[in-house]
């Protein structure tokens, strides 16, 4: 296809990298606005194909699947950042329009790299160490102090690839419990919470970001966010620099999620980021006017920035595993709004759905 003029209007194409529950809620999000969208899934039936107007089946590393997904739509984005940089970077030197930019997976998809780029650019971070062999682990233990957390350089998310470190004879097993990967190794961070902050960047520069939420994990699976999150208007302004600069320094475009440590003194720490729509912001669908869903597609597409001003107060709790299979239940609770992903297997800690519960702010 020719090279899209922005804003995208209308009955333009918007084409999504990934067929899983994130880019169901960007197809359904774009549809209601009137664009048609088409994804590119592993397997055919994905919960994004079943709501979009096409489904392509290929890997999302296949360049012909992506360059058939690029040549259907105005503009390509993805649903996930484990997406290989350099395909998406293939489409962008072949002039296909891509949103976020492929340089925002590249940085995301290293741990090393994302923190010395966070470095940087002046956002903090917790110390760390490069490890390619075990043989590097004494070392950085005693630099960064015990325990400390081993984690696969690439890949790995809801807790797996990753592996505490506290004495000597930790070392080689948890080298070992990461297959012995290339790795880094993160200092203990002393927060007394995990917050986040969805923000998101325009094809224009402008800049708007969610409050801040509240997030509690289980097994290192994400298991509810509250928001707005209860911080002051100090923590609240900084959350907002980290992520405006992050943006800026990416030229990003689309929605951002920054994962961050509040530590005792009310300073934040920079955990990650991810390149897309994001978990913790799922709490928007029900409790801001324009959603983390539709902020997204507005922005790839060219579109202003919606508000991201709060409706109601939010507590949204992630359904995995066979939690799900009491729908019936959470559909008759005037309390809560569910949301249901279509997968099929609901395997223990598969995140299936969420709901949101509603209170006055």
């Amino acid at each position: 296809m020719g090279a899209p003029s922005f804003p995208l209007p209308p009955g333009s194409t918007v084409g999504i990298v990934g067929g899983g529950q994130l880019g169901r809620m960007m197809a359904l999000a774009a549809a209601r606005l009137g664009f048609n969208v088409a994804v590119l899934a592993r397997e055919a039936d994905s919960p994004a194909g079943r709501v979009s107007a096409r489904e392509i089946v290929g890997g999302y590393g296949d360049p012909a699947a992506l360059r058939q997904l690029a040549e259907i739509s105005d503009v390509v984005t993805f649903e996930f950042e484990n997406v290989p940089g350099a395909a998406i970077a293939a489409l962008e030197a072949d002039g296909y329009r891509v949103a976020p930019p492929g340089r925002a997976l590249t940085v995301s998809q290293d741990r090393v790299t994302e923190k010395s780029f966070l470095n940087a650019h002046g956002l903090p971070t917790v110390a760390f160490a490069v490890i390619d062999s075990a043989a590097d682990l004494p070392h950085a233990l005693q630099k960064l102090g015990a325990p400390a957390l081993l984690k696969t350089r690439r890949e790995g998310y809801d807790g797996k690839g990753q592996a505490w470190v506290t004495n000597a004879v930790d070392e080689d097993s948890a080298f070992v419990h990461i297959d012995r990967r290339p790795a880094i190794l993160e200092a203990r961070a002393p927060f007394v919470r995990e917050l986040s902050i969805i923000a998101a960047r325009g094809r224009d520069g402008a800049m708007a970001a969610y409050p801040l939420a509240e997030n509690q994990h289980e097994h290192g699976v994400l298991r509810r966010s509250i928001a707005p999150a209860e911080v002051s208007p100090a923590l609240a302004a900084e959350a907002e620099r980290i992520a405006f600069t992050l943006m800026g320094a990416l030229d990003y475009v689309g929605v951002i999620g920054v994962e961050l440590f509040e530590l005792a003194d009310g300073s934040l720490l920079v955990n990650e980021f991810a390149p897309r729509v994001h978990n913790t912001g799922h709490w928007t669908a029900d409790g801001c006017q324009v959603d983390q869903f539709e902020q997204h597609i507005r922005a790839v597409a060219g579109w202003p920035l919606g508000p991201t001003a709060p409706l109601a107060r939010v507590e949204m709790l992630n359904l995995l595993g066979d939690e799900a299979d009491a729908w019936p239940t959470l559909a008759a609770d005037p309390t809560a709004r569910l949301w249901l992903y279509g997968k099929g297997d609901a395997e223990p800690g598969r995140k299936m759905g969420h709901i949101n519960r509603l209170t006055p702010l």
